[in-house]
């Protein structure tokens, strides 16, 4: 895929793969030499019955060992959008947000999936903003709070920022706000 868009004429378009499962190491630098965003998937990189009986096995150990590569691809600067994929995995973002920094699903004691691709708090959350705001052409409207732009938020229970890393799928939606207009509260 990469080799394909390399190929093809610049227009200005802002291209992406999607799931961005298993990786060549070879091409990660190439996200960014490319300006091809990775739309990644979180819920999906974990040590769970689907990865462990049915994925991990039939990729082989090599293959399988370069799966979900998300912590390269962002240290290599591509631009991450990460989303559910639903209806396939959960809508919850927190979920993804704490695989991402996990690499294990909340509430498990699971082995956590290849954690050397762990990403950081602050780069799991751009992903699920910034990033995403990003690939659909609204970086000037969504994707961060700044004046002049959509009050698209949530408040959450807790400050991510200050708890272990493995209580952040714990952390509970309070007040939604979408164009700055209250549109859910937590009772």
């Amino acid at each position: 895929m990469l080799d394909a868009l390399a190929g093809a004429r610049r227009t200005g378009l802002r291209h992406q793969i999607a799931h961005v499962q298993v990786v060549q190491p070879s091409d990660i630098p190439r996200f960014h030499e490319l300006g091809v965003t990775a739309t990644i998937q979180p819920l999906w990189a974990v040590n769970d019955a689907a990865m462990t009986e049915l994925t991990a096995p039939r990729l082989g150990h090599r293959r399988a060992g370069r799966q979900y590569p998300f912590r390269s691809l962002r240290a290599a600067g591509a631009v991450l959008a990460a989303g559910s994929d639903w209806p396939v995995s959960d809508t919850d973002p927190l979920r993804g947000v704490h695989v991402a920094v996990n690499r294990r699903a909340p509430d498990t004691d699971d082995e956590p999936f290849l954690p050397e691709q762990a990403m950081d708090l602050v780069d799991a959350l751009a992903a699920y903003t910034a990033g995403s705001s990003w690939v659909n052409h609204a970086e000037g409207e969504t994707g961060t709070v700044e004046v002049g732009r959509a009050a698209d938020l949530v408040v959450l229970d807790r400050d991510p920022f200050t708890l272990p890393p493995e209580e952040i799928g714990q952390c509970q939606v309070d007040l939604t706000m979408v164009d700055g207009v209250v549109v859910h509260e937590r009772t």
